[in-house]
């Protein structure tokens, strides 16, 4: 991680300079994710908000007082974000703290393993932030925003990937080998991708299965990002919401500064 200490600015906090390594890394191999990007979402609003769409608006009309297209968009921009957060918190985390020991040669410096974790953590909420405006701009051209309050979705996708992370960064901490991210990603990542309200309502499911629905953590994910591009929704459960995501992200760093301390250092 010798990239973390060569920045030429002495003043930044120790936590900052692991954030840098993480940029400097990213400037490195950004390339392998402009289709994910940029490219996917704009194919996949395409195919699914314009193509499936118009036989929805023919054979069921609107979906919660919404176009099929306004009601999916916002729900990809809450996917991707969960898929960011997961993406950058469980088989590079396992790599930096097994196989290439990463995190070992970190705090070999003045850094600590609390550093290492909102480096991390910090550099997540960066990645989302900056998709957020990317995917932000792509749901805009496609006419699916209808509210000033859509300038909230970037900072939705940040939440949201970091609820995703934190948790997700203390648990991997704590594994030997990758088999139950493989599970948990077969069993958990992909089922909420389904099955989150993001391509139908919760009014679809049967009643027994609503509650379920409604527990998973993307399920709030996608609700505050469809009322930021649409522009409704009570504060309530908008503050509902944004508490449970807020609970997971918080939660998460807290058992996260334990893990990794206990994995690096004892």
């Amino acid at each position: 991680m010798s990239d973390v200490t060569a920045h030429p600015s002495a003043g930044w906090a120790r936590w900052q300079r692991s954030w840098w390594y993480h940029a400097v890394l990213y400037a490195r191999t950004w390339r392998g994710s402009v289709i994910s990007t940029a490219v996917f979402p704009l194919l996949f609003l395409a195919a699914m908000g314009v193509g499936v769409g118009h036989l929805v608006s023919q054979h069921a009309g609107r979906v919660q007082g919404l176009s099929y297209l306004d009601f999916i968009a916002p729900g990809l921009l809450a996917t991707t974000a969960m898929q960011i957060g997961e993406g950058e918190s469980t088989w590079s985390v396992l790599g930096a703290v097994k196989w290439q020991r990463t995190y070992h040669a970190a705090i070999s410096t003045p850094l600590e393993p609390e550093d290492v974790l909102l480096g991390k953590l910090s550099w997540v909420g960066t990645r989302a932030l900056a998709t957020g405006v990317i995917y932000t701009v792509i749901i805009g051209l496609f006419g699916a925003l209808h509210s000033w309050w859509a300038l909230s979705l970037p900072l939705v996708a940040t939440l949201i990937a970091l609820a995703f992370a934190a948790p997700l960064v203390a648990w991997t901490c704590t594994l030997e080998n990758e088999g139950a991210l493989i599970t948990f990603y077969r069993f958990a990542i992909v089922p909420m991708f389904l099955f989150s309200a993001t391509f139908y309502p919760v009014s679809a499911y049967p009643g027994y299965l609503r509650p379920l629905v409604q527990l998973a953590p993307l399920y709030h994910g996608v609700a505050l990002a469809r009322a930021g591009a649409d522009g409704h929704g009570s504060l309530g459960a908008l503050s509902a919401h944004v508490a449970v995501l807020g609970v997971m992200a918080v939660a998460g760093l807290l058992w996260g500064r334990h893990t990794l301390r206990r994995r690096l250092v004892n």
